[in-house]
């Protein structure tokens, strides 16, 4: 449990790290003012985007192992962009609050460059087990 907190909260800073550099991307609070309000929102869309990048990512990247072979791996990006474009989807239709993607060319993409540069930066702060953290 501790494990999905962690993560959770790593994705969350790299989602507010990519709104706050990317433009054409931002977080739709709807009519919630409160600070912990928003921080809990933006804790939910984390939670999708986890979400999404583990039930359907999967399945995108088996069905596009031609794609990987062509573009030498480049289409990752691609599909990364296509994974917080859907969770843009997701939370905006689901909910009154989510996260807004402005075009998939630009925000999308450059998103999925930061989120991935600030996830992995974060991955090499921890510890291998993430379990051990805090025992």
């Amino acid at each position: 449990m501790r494990s999905f907190l962690i993560r959770t909260l790593l994705t969350a800073f790299a989602l507010w790290v990519a709104v706050e550099l990317v433009p054409g991307l931002e977080f739709d609070f709807g009519s919630l003012s409160s600070w912990w309000a928003k921080f809990g929102v933006v804790l939910l869309i984390a939670v999708v985007f986890g979400l999404v990048n583990a039930f359907i990512k999967p399945i995108v990247q088996v069905l596009s192992i031609p794609l990987y072979l062509l573009t030498l791996g480049l289409i990752h990006i691609i599909i990364n962009a296509f994974m917080l474009e859907l969770t843009a989807w997701i939370t905006n239709n689901l909910t009154h609050w989510g996260l807004e993607v402005d075009s998939f060319f630009w925000a999308a993409i450059f998103g999925a460059l930061v989120i991935s540069i600030v996830s992995w930066l974060t991955a090499l702060l921890l510890p291998e087990k993430v379990d051990n953290l805090y025992s």
